[in-house]
C-alpha cells in the first residue's frame, strides 16, 4: 500500500474509533428521585421515574395576589411540554438496590414505559427492622445513579422515640419558594423524621395551570409538583405514607364514579393515582412503628356512597369491608398510642355547606358511629387532610381528638374565618405549614406531643398527652 495512502486510512481508523469511544451514551434522569413507600419491619416500596430532562420547565409565569396564587394569563391549550414545571418522561429501563451493613437487595431491571408514565416500582421484602437501607437507582442506558435512604419501622415490641410529620392540600401555583418550591418540606427535612404522612390532594386537577382535562395534563401535575427541589430532597431520606383525596382522583368532592372532569374519567383519575401510589393490596392499611405507634391510614374515596344519597344506615364513605377491619385492627392492638389517618375531617367542625365528609350532616350515621368507635379505643388520635386551616378540635359527644394539619403553604389557606373559633376548637389558626407528632417515654410513661408548625418551622400550638 502507498505509504501517504497508509497514513490516511490509519488516521480515518483512529477517528471512528475515537468518535465511538467519546460519543456520549443516551443521557436520562432521575429528576424526582424517588419515594420510599409502606415501610414496615420488613418491607418497603420504591417508587421512581424516568426522565428526559435533568431539570423541570422553569417557572414564567407572574401569578395572582390572593389565596392560592393562580398563574396569570395562563395558555390552558398550549402543549404540557411548554408548561410550567414540565418534565418529559423517558422510556428506559431502571434497577432498584438497597443495601445496609450486612445484606444486599437487587431488582431485575425494570421497564420504565409510556403506558405507565415512565414510572417504576419494586417491592421489596425480608427487610430488618430498625435498619438504614441505601437505595441506588440505576439507570440501563445511561449508567445514571441517584442515591439516598430510608430506615425500617421497629418490631412491635420495641420501645423508642418516634417522629413524623403530616401535611394536606398543595397546589403548584401556592408555592412560597421560587427556586425550590415549599419551605415546609424544608424546615421538615431538618428535623430527623422517621417517617411522613400525606393526608390527599398531593395535587390539584382543577385548578388552573393547566386544568388537568385529559391524561396527559393530570399526569403533568405530578411530574412539576414531584420535580420541586425542596420535595426531592426530602423524600430522599424519608419514607411516606399517601392517602387519596378528590383533587388528587378527579375532581372537588367526588363521589359519583360515573363522573368526568373533561376528558378525565375516575377510572383515569384511579390508573394515575396507581402510577405514582402503586400500592399492592387494599388502600386502607395499618403500620406498626415500635411499642409506643400503630397508625391507621383510611380510604375515603373508592368505596363511599354518592354525597347525595339520603343519610341513613346504608351511606357510607368507608364501606363495610374497611369498617370490618378498622375494628377488628383497633381491637387486636396493643400500641400504646395509635393515629387514625383520614384525607377528610371526622370532628370538624367544617363548613354549613359542606357534604362530602364525617363531620358533616350527609354522614351523620357513620360520623356517629367512627366517633363512637374512637372513642371506646384508648389513646387514639385522628389527624386529618382537606381542611386549608389548622386546628385541634375536641368533639362535644365523645371527646374525641382532631389534628388538622392545614395546608403546606400560607397562599392556600383559606376557606374559614380566623374569628370563628367555635366550642370544639382548642386552636385555630388559618394559615399554612404541617403538623409534628413525638413518642417518647418518661420515667417510662409513654407520651405523646402533637405541634402545629408554621411554613418557616416556628411552633404555633402544642398539646401533650401521657399514656
Amino acid at each position: 500500500m502507498n505509504p501517504k495512502h497508509f497514513i490516511t486510512y490509519l488516521l480515518f481508523i483512529l477517528l471512528v474509533v475515537c468518535l465511538s469511544a467519546c460519543q456520549e451514551k443516551e443521557k436520562d434522569y432521575f429528576t424526582s428521585g424517588f419515594k420510599a413507600l409502606e415501610v414496615s419491619e420488613t418491607s418497603a416500596l420504591i417508587w421512581t421515574r424516568l426522565y428526559a430532562q435533568e431539570t423541570p420547565n422553569p417557572i414564567r409565569h407572574q401569578r395572582r395576589e390572593k389565596v392560592f396564587r393562580h398563574p396569570i394569563d395562563f395558555d390552558e391549550e398550549m402543549p404540557v411540554s411548554q408548561m410550567d414545571g414540565a418534565v418529559a418522561g423517558k422510556e428506559g429501563e431502571v434497577r432498584i438496590t438497597l443495601r445496609s451493613d450486612d445484606d444486599k437487595f437487587e431488582s431485575p431491571w425494570l421497564p420504565a414505559l409510556a403506558d405507565n408514565d415512565f414510572t417504576v416500582n419494586h417491592s421489596f421484602e425480608s427487610l430488618k427492622p430498625a435498619t438504614t437501607y441505601t437505595v441506588t437507582l440505576e439507570s440501563r442506558t445511561s449508567g445514571t445513579q441517584y442515591e439516598g435512604s430510608f430506615k425500617t419501622a421497629n418490631p412491635a415490641d420495641q420501645v423508642v422515640p418516634i417522629s413524623f410529620t403530616s401535611t394536606t392540600c398543595q397546589y403548584f401555583w401556592s408555592f412560597d419558594d421560587s427556586l425550590r418550591g415549599f419551605k415546609s418540606y424544608d424546615v421538615m427535612n431538618s428535623m430527623n423524621l422517621d417517617f411522613f404522612v400525606q393526608t390527599g390532594d398531593y395535587v390539584y386537577y382543577d385548578k388552573p395551570g393547566p386544568l388537568s382535562k385529559d391524561i396527559v395534563s393530570a399526569r403533568h401535575k405530578w411530574h412539576a409538583m414531584d420535580s420541586w427541589l425542596s420535595l426531592v430532597d426530602f423524600h430522599q431520606n424519608t419514607p411516606m405514607y399517601m392517602i387519596k383525596d378528590d383533587h388528587d382522583l378527579l375532581k372537588d368532592d367526588i363521589s359519583d364514579k360515573e363522573a368526568l372532569y373533561g376528558n378525565l374519567s375516575y377510572a383515569d383519575g384511579l390508573k394515575i393515582w396507581r402510577e405514582n401510589v402503586p400500592l399492592k393490596k387494599e388502600p386502607y392499611r395499618t403500620f406498626r412503628w415500635g411499642k409506643d405507634l400503630q397508625i391507621w391510614l383510611l380510604e375515603g374515596r373508592e368505596f363511599r356512597s354518592n354525597n347525595k344519597e339520603e343519610d341513613g344506615p346504608d351511606k357510607t364513605i368507608l364501606g363495610s369491608k374497611q369498617k370490618e377491619w378498622l375494628t377488628s385492627t383497633l381491637q387486636n392492638s396493643d400500641a400504646s398510642f395509635k393515629i387514625l389517618f383520614s384525607a377528610t375531617p371526622v370532628v370538624g367542625p367544617d363548613r354549613d355547606k359542606k357534604s362530602d365528609n364525617h363531620a358533616n350532616q350527609v354522614f351523620q350515621t357513620e360520623g356517629d358511629w367512627i366517633r363512637t368507635l374512637i372513642s371506646e379505643t384508648k389513646n387514639l388520635y385522628v389527624i386529618n387532610g382537606d381542611r386549608h386551616w389548622q386546628y385541634h378540635s375536641i368533639d362535644p359527644g365523645t371527646g374525641v381528638h382532631e389534628f388538622g394539619s392545614g395546608p403546606i403553604s400560607n397562599a392556600h389557606a383559606q376557606g374559614w374565618d380566623p374569628e370563628d373559633k367555635r366550642p370544639q376548637h382548642q386552636f385555630l389558626r388559618v394559615n399554612g405549614g404541617f403538623l409534628g407528632v413525638k413518642i417518647y417515654r418518661q420515667d417510662d410513661v409513654p407520651q405523646i406531643v402533637f405541634t402545629h408548625y408554621d411554613v418557616e418551622g416556628n411552633e404555633v400550638y402544642v398539646q401533650s398527652f401521657s399514656h
